[in-house]
């Protein structure tokens, strides 16, 4: 079923939506969620809420993209339960993941927060636009779908090492890319 006929069904209210959204996207979920918490039963639980989340949105909300509305709200439900089963604590997984982009996109931190989050959006997304195809999703993989290091390498046929490198020098770029724009880092 087309996103479009989903997003009808959504408005609609027919529950037929979440069924017919898991059959085309709850592998996506699930992979994400993972990624993130490393937990079957918290991924479970994070993509049951997904589906929830797009019941009460749909209406008013009408994404053109069912797949990066869902991508977005999975991945802020799973990094809200990491973040609340691992408050306090310093875990190496998705607390790296996080703090490799610590250094490149400043954490909003004033009442001006929406508005320039906005704009932040817009540079970033100017930045992804300019990179290669490969290296747009590369970033997007690791930093969005929180795809591992080790897992991105072996796909691409290239040591991890290397592949490490290559993220640096993606979000060395970004972070230059900010603070030409007069981001403060």
């Amino acid at each position: 079923m087309e996103d479009i006929q989903i997003v009808e069904l959504y408005w609609l209210r027919d529950e037929g939506a979440i069924r017919e959204t898991d059959n085309k996207y709850g592998a996506f979920c699930h992979k994400i969620a993972m990624n993130i918490l490393h937990s079957f039963q918290d991924s479970e639980e994070c993509v049951s809420d997904t589906y929830g989340r797009c019941w009460d949105t749909m209406p008013p909300q009408r994404p053109r993209s069912l797949r990066a509305y869902l991508g977005a709200i999975i991945r802020n439900l799973s990094i809200s339960r990491y973040r609340a089963a691992h408050a306090q604590k310093r875990f190496g997984g998705t607390e790296v993941l996080l703090s490799e982009l610590e250094d490149c996109v400043p954490a909003p931190d004033n009442a001006q927060r929406d508005l320039e989050a906005g704009e932040l959006s817009g540079f970033i997304s100017d930045w992804l636009v300019s990179l290669s195809a490969e290296d747009r999703a590369l970033f997007l993989r690791r930093y969005w779908n929180g795809d591992s290091v080790k897992e991105l390498a072996e796909e691409l046929g290239v040591r991890s090492n290397a592949l490490t490198k290559r993220l640096l020098r993606l979000r060395e770029s970004l972070r230059r890319c900010l603070e030409k724009e007069g981001v403060r880092v």
